[in-house]
């Protein structure tokens, strides 16, 4: 049996699978994907980040929503490269129908690396339900069961 090899997908490749830009792109690299199955990708925090200037100015935290988002793109990433599709030919996008679950176990700052695994629990039409986990330092810090939808951009004209 031969070796799947897969080359990580750096910050243009994943441009190109999601519609997301700054400053709410939050997926910097993938670095693993079973198609159907599973995908790893990370972000890189800085002090730099827009939002750490507002939460907290004297005590900087990632909120919680934006690594719940951080997760929801890793995870689109799956479904797009499972399905080989081709978001900005096609004009599709991808919508939150539901969170279940979410916990945060520790705060994530600037110069962490958040780790994000997403596992395929279920795909039924065009519906994606997923169990994602953030990492730093390979200590838990965040979980929830993801669900998204596929709709054309069109649909909000």
């Amino acid at each position: 049996m031969e070796e799947k090899t897969f080359d990580e997908l750096k910050i243009a490749d994943i441009m190109r699978l999601l519609p997301h830009r700054y400053p709410f792109l939050l997926v910097d690299r993938v670095t693993e994907i079973i198609p159907n199955e599973k995908v790893v990708a990370y972000k890189n925090l800085t002090y730099n980040e827009q939002f750490f200037q507002g939460h907290f100015p004297n005590a900087p935290v990632m909120p919680g929503v934006l690594i719940i988002e951080a997760m929801a793109q890793t995870g689109i990433i799956l479904v797009v490269d499972t399905l080989k599709i081709d978001t900005a030919k096609e004009n599709m996008i991808y919508l939150f129908t539901g969170i279940e679950k979410a916990k945060f176990r520790r705060p994530v700052v600037p110069g962490d690396k958040l780790v994000i695994e997403c596992s395929n629990l279920q795909h039924k039409m065009q519906l994606w339900k997923m169990d994602c986990k953030a990492y730093v330092d390979g200590q838990l810090v965040a979980q929830a069961t993801l669900t998204a939808s596929t709709t054309t951009a069109d649909s909000f004209k």
